[in-house]
């Protein structure tokens, strides 16, 4: 499975209702489970983007599907990146000509 890396920032909606906030996580894991992923972390942070969230799904149409989802509410904005591991990135550098 491959990881992605979700950088999120609420949008005015997201936070006159931040207190439904937690359930809205739990929806998604939900989802991301539901498409055969795995919801592997989420933190809130501080700076730029308000949370960070970590998944490892299948394809990366089932991460879109999930993230179309979460968006059509109103209450984020995300930018997703799709992550490497360490040996993942070993693999492609030694593949390289």
């Amino acid at each position: 499975m491959a990881t992605y890396i979700t950088l999120v920032n609420y949008t005015q909606k997201g936070i006159e209702t931040i207190k439904q906030a937690p359930d809205r996580v739990n929806a998604a894991r939900q989802r991301v489970r539901a498409a055969g992923g795995e919801f592997k972390a989420f933190y809130l942070t501080m700076g730029r983007y308000d949370a960070v969230v970590i998944v490892d799904a299948p394809s990366d149409e089932k991460v879109a599907a999930s993230l179309l989802a979460s968006g059509a509410q109103g209450t984020i904005h995300t930018e997703t990146l799709r992550a490497f591991t360490e040996d993942e990135f070993r693999k492609i550098v030694a593949a390289m000509p």
